[in-house]
């Protein structure tokens, strides 16, 4: 048997006679399979539930009565987009930014926020999920256990034994090192675990194993900083304060910093700001309900040129939804112009913020777990892109139906009488025009392509707290 792994059996030895570490361990254990359990039960539901609230929306859209097709357009839509099997680990940005949209004409909602029953249902547990357990808990369990390894030796005067034997420094470094890596093989089976349930839910297996190898170098990030404090550093007091500060340093002070730093740095309006300078672009392209609005004289000029027409009643199709449908199309141009500016100023913070992973792994962990799981603020931009491009679609193809199916002069006195109401009205298969909605996860390839930066930021993160530990081994003396 080799000296590393005779070192590395002795320190589990060390470790399951101490009371304090079988705790934090059994803790910690417990943490995770609640967290795990809960969270990935909470998935598989909300992914039903959505799913069933989808096909429902597009049949109560579809089942409803012969109707005026403005009153359709104002009907709306829903879309939703159901978690990704790895939001059972890591829900990411969900339940910040919602998961459902209203569709309606003439405007882009905003998503929606998680029911409120999902916070009741998990109590405590609502906000930690197994990512978090991770990314925060994990780390500090290997500081409990490593902080003393290369100190215990000096203080019981057993490594001067043991490098008077003949054994290097960098040999016990990597006995204990290897004592360390079994330790965090053991830490990742609940997350291979739970990997392998989203793959049985539909995860890319690409995806799933990208995420577990990615934690796998963030723990080994944590142990290779514990092993280097404590070949380093002289007394195990200074060692685990030493430790402790830096986990406080990386895992909570730099995080909250960098949101500060990146908010203030990248300046995005809010909502009523943009609402207010919205409303004012808007009403310069005219109101579409009013189609005697000056603002489409030049279009009114236009149509009737083109189909060699007097006046709007000569026309072979409805002025009405001529003037609905070019109004949405002006008004959707001047939305997507504001929510692609916001989109882009959150899209710079998030890069901007994942630029301090240089200082801290968690903060790259934390990027690369969101982005493999499917739940960044990238997939999230892709939604209200989707479902916008779902409302547009479906709102225009109504005032085509508008346009074609509806005689203007019925169209123009449909409020004069009930009976007039009535025959201002288009047969209930016109809304089929309504396409069906399904949001899926990126592929796995762009996902792993968007975390590549933060990945190979947790790379030189390993490849530089490793060398560090080989160089203070090798100045291990007596």
């Amino acid at each position: 048997m080799s000296s590393a792994i005779r070192i590395a059996r002795e320190e589990w030895r060390l470790w399951l006679r101490s009371k304090v570490v079988i705790a934090a361990a059994l803790i910690i254990a417990v943490l995770l399979a609640a967290t795990s359990f809960l969270t990935a039960g909470r998935v598989v539901d909300e992914q039903s539930q959505r799913l069933d609230k989808q096909v429902a929306a597009e049949e109560a859209f579809f089942s409803q009565p012969d109707r005026h097709p403005h009153r359709m357009v104002h009907y709306g839509h829903y879309a939703f987009r159901p978690p990704p099997p790895l939001a059972a680990f890591e829900p990411g940005v969900d339940a910040v930014t919602g998961q459902s949209i209203f569709l309606e004409g003439h405007r882009q909602n905003t998503a929606m926020f998680a029911d409120t029953k999902a916070s009741a249902d998990l109590g405590g547990f609502a906000t930690l999920s197994p990512a978090n357990l991770y990314q925060l808990l994990l780390p500090l369990l290997l500081i409990v256990l490593g902080h003393a390894l290369f100190l215990r030796e000096r203080e019981s005067g057993t490594l001067a034994v043991l490098l008077a034997q003949g054994q290097s420094g960098v040999k016990l470094a990597m006995g204990k090192g290897l004592a360390l890596l079994s330790v965090i093989a053991a830490l990742m089976i609940p997350l291979v675990a739970v990997a392998i349930y989203s793959i049985s839910l539909g995860e890319s297996a690409m995806a799933a194993s990208s995420l577990v190898f990615s934690y796998f170098i963030y723990l080994c990030i944590w142990g290779a900083l514990v092993l280097a404090a404590s070949i380093i550093l002289k007394q195990r007091a200074v060692s685990l304060g030493v430790l402790v500060f830096v986990w406080l340093f990386a895992a909570l002070i730099v995080p909250r910093f960098a949101i500060n730093a990146s908010s203030a740095a990248i300046d995005a309006p809010g909502k009523i700001e943009s609402d207010l300078i919205m409303l004012a672009e808007q009403r310069k392209l005219g109101d579409g309900h009013n189609a005697a609005d000056p603002a489409f004289q030049r279009l009114q000029a236009q149509v009737l040129e083109q189909y060699e027409a007097e006046t709007i009643e000569e026309l072979p199709i409805n002025w009405r939804g001529i003037v609905a449908s070019y109004s949405e199309a002006e008004l959707t141009d001047l939305l997507n112009e504001h929510a692609e500016n916001r989109m882009g100023l959150e899209a710079s913070q998030s890069r901007m913020f994942d630029l301090f992973g240089v200082i801290s792994p968690t903060i790259s962990i934390g990027s690369v777990s969101r982005t493999l799981s499917g739940t960044d603020l990238a997939t999230h931009h892709r939604f209200l892109r989707e479902s916008e491009t779902l409302r547009f679609n479906f709102v225009q193809a109504v005032n085509q139906v508008h346009v074609e199916d509806l005689d203007y002069a019925r169209d123009l006195n449909r409020n004069a009488s009930d009976e007039a109401g009535q025959l201002a009205r288009v047969s209930a298969d016109s809304w089929k025009v309504l396409e069906e909605f399904r949001f899926v996860s990126d592929a796995s390839g762009d996902r792993l392509s968007r975390a590549a930066l933060s990945l190979g930021v947790m790379i030189a993160w390993l490849l530089a707290s490793v060398s560090i530990v080989f160089l203070a081994a090798r100045r291990v003396r007596m």
